[in-house]
């Protein structure tokens, strides 16, 4: 519903190229074809795939989990760094990029099941893809790429074979996200 008014919204006032819901302005061979971004979305795969919940739950999950993807980009991105862009571009980038990271935890309260090392190394890989989601929003002035990979990375958890996932794979798959979302 939050996503259906919003767009309403940002329609209904002509914004929606403003704050970014429009097509690129860069071609996508200037951004390396968003590779790195696939990498990304697909770690919740990277140590196998299993069936964590029903058919029918999994894909209720799957849309939720689309629309939260949306909501963080339009709020993080969209919303918020365009509002202080006009007034300090690193502040900005800066403040935006933080508050994705910490919104992310949540986790340990929301009942999902998250512990103390899953959630904290959330943080820091989502700080660092709030930069790179951040900085391609800058230079594409469009959201969808940052949408569609949030969201895929978000949808995708729920194949997550965490029972397989020890502390030492959390850590180093939180490193790979964070390195390739900095280099990115």
């Amino acid at each position: 519903i939050l996503t259906a008014l919003l767009i309403l919204w940002l329609k209904g006032n002509d914004l929606t190229a403003e704050y970014g819901l429009c097509p690129s302005k860069v071609p996508a061979d200037r951004l390396l074809y968003y590779l790195p971004l696939v990498l990304l979305a697909s770690v919740n795969l990277w140590f196998g795939v299993t069936m964590n919940l029903t058919p029918l739950e999994t894909g209720c999950y799957i849309i939720a989990m689309f629309f939260v993807g949306f909501l963080e980009e339009l709020i993080f991105r969209g919303l918020l760094f365009q509002a202080m862009a006009k007034d300090n571009l690193k502040t900005a980038v800066i403040v935006s990029s933080v508050t994705f990271g910490i919104g992310h935890m949540v986790n340990l309260f929301n009942g999902s099941g998250a512990d103390l090392l899953g959630s904290g190394l959330q943080v820091i890989y989502a700080i660092a893809a709030g930069f790179m989601f951040t900085t391609l929003f800058y230079k594409t002035k469009s959201l969808w790429v940052c949408i569609i990979t949030h969201g895929c990375l978000n949808a995708l958890s729920v194949f997550a074979n965490e029972a397989e996932q020890t502390p030492l794979m959390e850590v180093g798959s939180a490193a790979v996200l964070t390195v390739v979302a900095a280099g990115y």
